[in-house]
């Protein structure tokens, strides 16, 4: 049986992982996951009952129950490395008996569900659109620093993409996280458009945004517009989506990405004033978890 040192598992003196601050019995099997630690309060206000508020860094917890399910609400941040220590340290809070460091004998599944906010790429996601992450392409490199990655990804879309855009590989490899199917249909319905995801590494120059930085290649989004495979085109730009999708495929678990489109970057417009309309689709995903 697997033994867990105590420089790979960080366990605080209190009994809780290292960055979330959270013990076992503080996590549901239903784990709603946002970028800001302030939608957590936004997201708990609809909650019947709470039973733990958690802050850490970036990292805000706060688990309750909802209309009789038992869901937690976690804060990740901006970013795939963020969500390296999210779904880690949520998988060791599921599957590790933290007394005995050791792998418990059976496996727990958690099903996660992002809700964030995104850039729309095509006509057909003007602001205000949800869109659901059915595969996402990772730009930020993560997943292949883990075993098994290969078994996990759609490797003939990788290719045709990398075909499509003429990919540079001094960037490092793309990669193709699927997220779960079912739970794509569970929580997208019929009013999410469907499609793929750009997961950046970064908020300007990584989607294209040129400020007084040049970029490397001016024409990407118009690339990436253009793309299509499987009768589906990339939708969208955010930054998590595709670390998400694919350590909850490595680890077991169920995952996928719903996001808002406030800016539409085919028709360059942006709405800021997004806050209050983001509640509608937080209250789908409470219904539908």
């Amino acid at each position: 049986m697997k033994h867990f040192p105590d420089s790979e598992l960080i366990i605080n003196a209190d009994g809780s992982c290292f960055h979330l601050h959270l013990k076992p019995e503080n996590l549901a099997d239903k784990v709603i996951l946002v970028g800001d630690p302030a939608r957590v309060d936004t997201v708990a206000s609809h909650f019947d009952s709470i039973e733990c508020d958690v802050s850490s860094r970036e990292f805000h917890t706060i688990t309750g129950t909802y209309k009789g399910k038992r869901i937690t609400v976690q804060s990740h941040g901006i970013g795939c490395d963020n969500i390296d220590i999210v779904m880690n340290e949520l998988d060791t809070l599921a599957n590790i008996d933290y007394a005995t460091r050791t792998e418990k004998p059976e496996h727990r599944t958690l099903t996660c569900v992002r809700i964030g906010t995104c850039g729309g790429i095509q006509p057909f996601t003007p602001t205000g659109t949800f869109v659901a992450s059915v595969k996402s392409i990772g730009f930020d490199g993560l997943l292949n620093y883990y075993a098994g990655r290969n078994e996990v990804c759609d490797l003939e879309l990788e290719e045709a993409f990398k075909q499509h855009m003429a990919w540079d590989c001094v960037k490092g490899a793309p990669y193709v996280a699927v997220a779960d199917t079912e739970l794509i249909d569970q929580i997208a319905g019929d009013d999410m458009v469907r499609g793929y995801t750009i997961s950046c590494g970064g908020f300007y120059g990584p989607q294209g945004r040129e400020l007084r930085a040049p970029i490397a290649d001016p024409q990407q989004n118009e690339k990436i517009g253009t793309f299509e495979y499987d009768d589906l085109k990339v939708c969208n730009f955010e930054m998590e989506s595709s670390a998400l999708a694919g350590l909850a495929s490595l680890l077991g678990h169920r995952a996928m990405t719903c996001c808002m489109v406030i800016a539409n970057r085919y028709a360059k417009e942006m709405n800021t004033d997004y806050k209050n309309s983001i509640d509608t689709l937080i209250k789908l995903v409470l219904d539908r978890i």
